[in-house]
């Protein structure tokens, strides 16, 4: 199995040393994502303390840049890390683009699948010296002279993942993207019964095979070495699902599976700004429905049985547990 993980940021002079200890510990690839601190920046210090991991963004808010900026910095981090770079991108929601990053909304689904291409289009020129003459309903790219042309680059251009949870934007992760990072508000039956089907509706969209589509199931991890660990760990799941179920777009899981009543009161609890009262509406069945929840040494199988026929590739997350020796042997344990 090909095995991620999705590293916090919170600490930035971590990032010196905590993606080479992922690549001793054996990880196939390290994501940084976008919260407290620019997704980019940790993932350039960590360039230049490993050799072989791959490094990636899950996510950056791609609605908060444009096609130019995003293409700049995966093109400089593909430089910088020898090839080693996987530009993954996400929408957020319109409060956060128009209130925090001062940004236009519309039409999500259209506006992300024309950032990609315009993305590409930008890279044909670099890479193959194609006039630049990208003009779409969002974004307008036509002006590319020497001054701001990086050239060619030695290795094969980044490939772009996106971060969806709904159909409308899986499909387009299918029809323009190299894959999909799924949210980790995900369940096998949420995958097979929305997800999957959405994915090859795009990539037939796109005459794509689905099977080229790379898919990372992002999966929430709840374990420990001891019951204070395992408490530990149960307890920040709580608190993240809780965070999570306010979001419209990641509430179709949680209805899916038998918990829509409870979504009327967190957001009103949300809205309130009672953050730490949330946790209690989310029980530990619903915890034990979404992430996978085990002593280490039964993670692994857990996690097989989970993606089964769906991924063989899979990014472990407890946002709140970054220690990396915290799945050693989960990650021992899926090499094996």
């Amino acid at each position: 199995m090909y095995v991620s993980m999705t590293v916090p940021t919170d600490d930035l002079g971590r990032a010196r040393g905590i993606y080479r200890e992922l690549e001793d510990l054996g990880y196939d690839r390290a994501f940084s994502f976008e919260s407290k601190h620019d997704p980019f920046l940790p993932l350039a210090v960590a360039g230049e303390h490993t050799g072989t991991i791959q490094l990636g963004t899950a996510l950056a808010i791609a609605f908060a840049r444009t096609p130019m900026t995003l293409a700049n910095s995966a093109w400089d981090l593909q430089a910088l890390t020898g090839g080693r770079f996987t530009l993954g991108l996400g929408s957020q929601i319109r409060p956060h683009v128009t209130e925090r990053f001062s940004m236009p909304w519309s039409r999500p689904v259209a506006r992300m699948r024309e950032l990609i291409k315009g993305i590409h289009a930008i890279w044909d020129t670099w890479q193959d010296g194609v006039p630049l003459d990208f003009e779409g309903e969002f974004y307008t790219h036509t002006r590319m002279v020497p001054a701001f042309d990086p050239g060619p680059l030695p290795h094969p251009r980044p490939p772009v993942l996106l971060g969806a949870v709904g159909p409308q934007m899986t499909r387009v992760a299918g029809e323009v993207a190299d894959g999909l990072l799924v949210h980790p508000v995900n369940t096998r039956r949420s995958l097979q019964e929305v997800t999957l089907p959405a994915l090859a509706e795009g990539a037939a969209l796109a005459g794509r095979d689905p099977a080229s589509v790379e898919t990372v199931c992002v999966t929430i991890v709840v374990t420990g070495r001891d019951e204070a660990e395992m408490s530990a760990s149960r307890e920040s799941v709580r608190e993240q699902l809780a965070f999570y179920a306010t979001t419209p777009a990641y509430q179709p899981v949680f209805e899916l599976h038998g918990y829509g009543e409870m979504l009327p009161e967190i957001t009103r609890l949300a809205r309130a700004g009672r953050w730490g009262d949330m946790g209690s509406l989310v029980d530990d069945e619903l915890i034990e429905t979404i992430a996978v929840v085990g002593e280490p040494h039964e993670i692994a199988d857990k996690l097989r049985h989970r993606l089964e026929g769906i991924s063989d590739s899979v990014s472990l997350v407890n946002n709140r547990a970054p220690d990396p020796l915290h799945f050693a042997e989960v990650l021992e344990d899926l090499k094996a």
